[in-house]
């Protein structure tokens, strides 16, 4: 398996009284055309933009509440941003779209073991928006300088009383319709989308659970504006389907997170469950180019390991990643982490990213 290389590390500094929560829980990563990087914490109901000042350096941090931008079913529930993404002048990004089993407390053993029996539903997760970007900012509507004829306009997946349509198709899956019927809390394998990778309309949704007998899924749908404000799944399927689904072999990982490089997915796996353990990057071949399910083994000849991240236990969970250029490698790859050790954080309001090296396509 081939190492990973530490390239170099980017610092990213924040300003707003959140800057913990967005320190501590970041989950996202994306950088658009002007060279502005956005990331999402998942504790929060906002993006932010951080833009790059120095070389290896991102601040002037000004944060975007995504109510601002599309409707949420509440403004108390957290959205759990786990992906962002960045296409024809849209900011992507998706909800887990999962349950959550309670926590227990570690103090009174009676309480905590009836807190583990009881799962809740936060309605914000079952989110998948755009938003559009002019001038470097986030807007509801607006048009380019180049381009004042193409109306861009903020939209997001319909919503129906089981989530959204996402949620109402995949429900009926022979694979992830019974786990979604018991609610089956994303880290006992449950529904948990973790990965969002977009190319026009086509866009990619990395399951990091459930993983079914070591067998990772990304699902690949297709969305339509249909009235303003609002997306509608396409069919897309060989018989009429909304969404295409692809069994990967990531040695029994789940999908963390998703970026394009080319016609290839580059894939973020870790474990599924919540425990410390490998994680590593996956180039998934020709991913743009399937025209239905797929199944594939790393013996296919189309799906590689890149490299496998250093562990530390107990923090540094990768959780967004992003192509950035860096040391003369136009695609070295950014990792930020979730729970950053205290050795990334030089301050209460400044991270450290890791830059690696990424091996180029064949």
């Amino acid at each position: 398996m081939p190492e990973s290389f530490l390239l170099s590390r980017v610092l990213l500094r924040f300003n707003s009284k959140s800057s913990d929560l967005i320190i501590g829980d970041l989950s996202a990563a994306t950088i658009t055309p002007d060279g502005n990087l956005w990331v999402a914490s998942d504790e929060l109901l906002s993006v932010e933009r951080l833009s790059p000042i120095d070389s290896n350096v991102f601040a002037n941090h000004q944060q975007f509440p995504v109510a601002d931008f599309v409707e949420l079913f509440n403004t108390e529930d957290e959205i759990d941003i786990e992906g962002l993404d960045y296409s024809d002048n849209y900011l992507w990004l998706i909800g887990s779209h999962s349950t959550k089993r309670k926590k227990p407390k570690g103090k009174k053993a009676e309480k905590d073991i009836e807190r583990l029996s009881e799962i809740k539903t936060d309605l914000n997760r079952y989110l998948l928006a755009r938003i559009p970007v002019v001038n470097g900012s986030l807007v509801k509507s607006g048009s380019l300088d180049d381009n004042p004829d193409e109306q861009l306009t903020a939209a997001s997946l319909q919503k129906t009383s089981e989530g959204n349509l996402l949620i109402d198709a995949l429900a009926q899956d022979p694979h992830l319709g019974p786990i979604i019927s018991i609610s089956l809390p994303s880290k006992d394998n449950g529904l948990d989308i973790e990965g969002l990778a977009v190319h026009g309309n086509k866009i990619f949704l990395g399951l990091r659970g459930p993983v079914l007998r070591g067998w990772a899924i990304i699902l690949e749908i297709e969305v339509e504006l249909t009235t303003p404000g609002e997306l509608k799944l396409k069919a897309i399927g060989e018989e009429g389907e909304l969404y295409k689904k692809h069994f990967l072999d990531l040695n029994g990982l789940g999908v963390r997170e998703l970026c394009l490089q080319g016609k290839d997915l580059i894939i973020l796996a870790g474990p599924t469950m919540t425990l410390d353990g490998s994680m590593k990057v996956f180039r998934y071949k020709g991913a743009l180019g399937h025209s239905g399910n797929t199944i594939c083994t790393q013996d296919s000849g189309k799906l590689d390991i890149l490299l496998e991240l250093p562990l530390t236990f107990g923090a540094d969970y990768a959780e967004g990643m992003e192509l950035f250029p860096c040391l003369g490698y136009k695609d070295s790859l950014m990792i930020v982490y979730d729970s950053p050790s205290p050795q990334r954080r030089p301050n209460s309001k400044e991270v450290f990213a890791d830059v690696f090296r990424l091996s180029t396509p064949n």
